[in-house]
């Protein structure tokens, strides 16, 4: 079986290559079941490097991963970066090199400017959505604002990510709009918040959400869910030959 992706449903340039993994189409076994692409949850390495494989069968380059730590560093591919690097952003400027973040209830969130000529992708959990881990993206790829976009991809939904007064109390103002009550605790809506943040940076084309990753086991890891569990890819590229493709004939 090979690995289940959802693209990313955006206006993006022809050029753009974007979409995310789903638990399906790998080997891991258990609550790795199966497509686990995260070397850091317990799993067996030769599985997961098999996994890994697999996925980049379906990439133009081996995807380029990074310790990911809830912070706000970004980094640019290609560059002097290894798996070892602390990061949870990721930008390029050049053709075929394979961004990269894992998830299992964060948010991650695509982007790309309305030329084609850059993408980045960001691993957005509550703490670097705190951080300004969306700005420092935004900042990154060096555009105005005006001219990106942005799409979220699966992530825990709203009505299941419960929260303690300390995660709502790092979102001063207007972000409380991202949060109601649920008892003596919260609910964030963490799109909600995503759309605040990008607002604020200056990104008006804002698409994707939707997604629940603890409310569906049947496609998606969940952290929240699981506690022992795999880690889905996001992965966002330029891609010429598919802009060449889209031309009429």
């Amino acid at each position: 079986m090979r690995p289940d992706w959802i693209e990313a449903d955006w206006p993006a340039p022809a050029v753009v290559s974007a979409f995310c993994t789903t638990r399906a189409g790998g080997v891991s076994r258990g609550p790795w079941s199966s497509l686990n692409l995260g070397t850091r949850c317990g799993d067996e390495a030769s599985l997961v490097g098999e996994n890994r494989a697999r996925l980049n069968e379906l990439l133009p380059a081996p995807a380029h991963w990074l310790r990911q730590v809830h912070g706000t560093s970004v980094v640019t591919h290609p560059g002097q970066f290894d798996s070892e690097t602390e990061a949870d952003a990721v930008v390029s400027f050049q053709p075929l090199q394979v961004c990269a973040v894992l998830t299992a209830d964060c948010l991650p969130v695509f982007f790309c400017n309305r030329s084609g000529d850059r993408v980045g992708l960001a691993h957005a959990g509550w703490r670097g959505l705190a951080g300004g881990i969306l700005q420092a993206t935004v900042s990154a790829l060096d555009d105005d604002p005006r001219e990106l976009m942005a799409w979220m991809g699966p992530a825990i939904g709203p009505r299941v990510y419960e929260v303690g007064a300390d995660v709502v109390e790092a979102f001063p103002g207007e972000f409380t709009a991202g949060f109601t009550r649920h008892g003596d605790r919260f609910l964030m809506d963490i799109y909600a918040v995503a759309k605040i943040k990008l607002a604020n940076a200056g990104v008006g084309a804002i698409y994707g959400s939707g997604f629940c990753t603890m409310s569906d086991p049947g496609r998606f890891f969940s952290y929240r869910r699981d506690g022992v569990t795999g880690r889905m890819a996001s992965l966002v590229w330029l891609d010429n030959s598919n802009a060449e493709a889209s031309k009429p004939v």
